[in-house]
């Protein structure tokens, strides 16, 4: 589905979270402003509790948002030229609901996921991309095992991506009221990817819950934990391997990775990989996984 790009050379400068200027993701506090603030516009244009469980109230909701956008640190150029066009999208509210408890066991997701096929590519990629990940595991210090297993299981190294259009997606989940304030706190993190330039409104195309790039990031992680590891400028997460490689190590690095220490079940690294899944059960298929590259 995308384009996978050569990694940079050796020499290449990479750029860790640390030499970005501060950008700190949207909290649900910041949106609360976002919506309640003393803009007479603003207020009449969302319903009394800020969402809306149809579509009746999403165009309102929307022109709101965007008078507001400002508040938050988002030029109305950038806003506008993203949300243009952007309608409700029921299919997003649907798959929101049906959401089902992971009922697996550990044999049957690693039968279903942790393929012969999908290790045989793994290794492979291990050997192509092999100084790249040399070069991840040295500033981030996660294990090339650990960053490959993760990108064979959220995309199937790139190739399942997604196909539906982020900010409609975020868009619609934050209007919605199941969890309008988490979702508010996405859209505002995606707009403010467009407008730094790391992704034009029609790059962003990814899952329903608007999760972007090769191993799946939020808008608000793509933001905190995005690293241009191929020093083009830009963090892209959709075609550059050196960016979505070092970015996956930067976000475990980020919620509590200790290099050269184990991480299989009962360990620090196990514990750390929660900030990347809830699921103990996906957790135990990354062990395995990276236990057979």
């Amino acid at each position: 589905m995308l384009l996978v790009v050569a990694c940079s050379p050796p020499d290449a400068p990479p750029r860790a979270p640390s030499t970005r200027p501060q950008r700190r993701a949207p909290t649900a506090a910041d949106i609360t402003s976002f919506e309640d603030g003393p803009s007479v516009h603003a207020r009449a244009a969302v319903s009394a509790d800020g969402c809306g469980d149809t579509e009746s109230g999403f165009d309102a909701w929307l022109e709101g948002f965007r008078r507001r956008a400002p508040e938050v640190g988002l030029s109305p150029a950038t806003v506008g030229a993203a949300l243009a066009g952007v309608t409700y999208d029921p299919e997003v509210v649907r798959l929101d609901r049906s959401q089902r408890a992971f009922k697996l066991s550990l044999e049957e997701l690693v039968a279903k996921r942790v393929t012969p096929a999908r290790v045989k590519r793994g290794r492979s990629l291990l050997r192509a991309h092999a100084p790249l990940l040399a070069r991840v595991e040295a500033r981030f210090g996660v294990p090339p095992q650990v960053v490959v297993a993760i990108w064979g299981l959220e995309t199937d190294f790139g190739a399942n991506t997604g196909s539906m259009s982020s900010l409609r997606a975020l868009a619609t989940l934050a209007y919605d009221c199941r969890r309008a304030p988490r979702f508010r706190a996405e859209l505002v993190a995606a707009l403010r990817l467009v407008q730094r330039g790391d992704l034009t409104a029609s790059e962003m195309v990814g899952a329903w819950a608007g999760e972007l790039g090769q191993t799946q990031f939020l808008p608000s992680s793509y933001e905190a934990f995005g690293v241009d590891f191929d020093g083009d400028g830009r963090v892209d997460l959709l075609r550059s391997t050196a960016d979505v490689l070092a970015s996956t190590a930067a976000y475990l690095q980020g919620h509590g990775w200790r290099p050269r220490e184990p991480y299989g079940e009962g360990t620090a690294n196990f514990k750390a990989l929660e900030g990347w899944n809830a699921s103990e059960m996906y957790r135990r298929t990354i062990v395995v996984f990276a236990s057979r590259l």
